[in-house]
């Protein structure tokens, strides 16, 4: 998957979340489910890359929802590794 598709997926399953009120701070994987098979569907990856993706919408929604102007600077307080 290209960075593009990557971007847009992360975005989609984001929306998703949002939608199904799903906290920025989840953790359940039963609750996750959903989205994982999702992006497998749409992506044709496996378990482990999908929930890689899931885990960036989470974090996705969190640096979008910061009250920092500058979500590169705000990444680093959440461990992501923006260059």
């Amino acid at each position: 998957m290209d960075e593009e598709q990557q971007n847009s997926e992360i975005e989609k399953i984001a929306n998703l979340m949002l939608h199904d009120d799903i906290s920025p701070d989840e953790q359940d994987v039963a609750k996750l489910e959903k989205y994982k098979n999702q992006i497998k569907e749409d992506c044709d990856l496996d378990d482990e890359e999908s929930m890689k993706i899931v885990y960036e919408s989470l974090l996705y929604r969190k640096l979008k929802n910061s009250d920092s102007s500058d979500i590169l600077e705000k990444g680093t307080d959440f461990g992501a590794g923006f260059s």
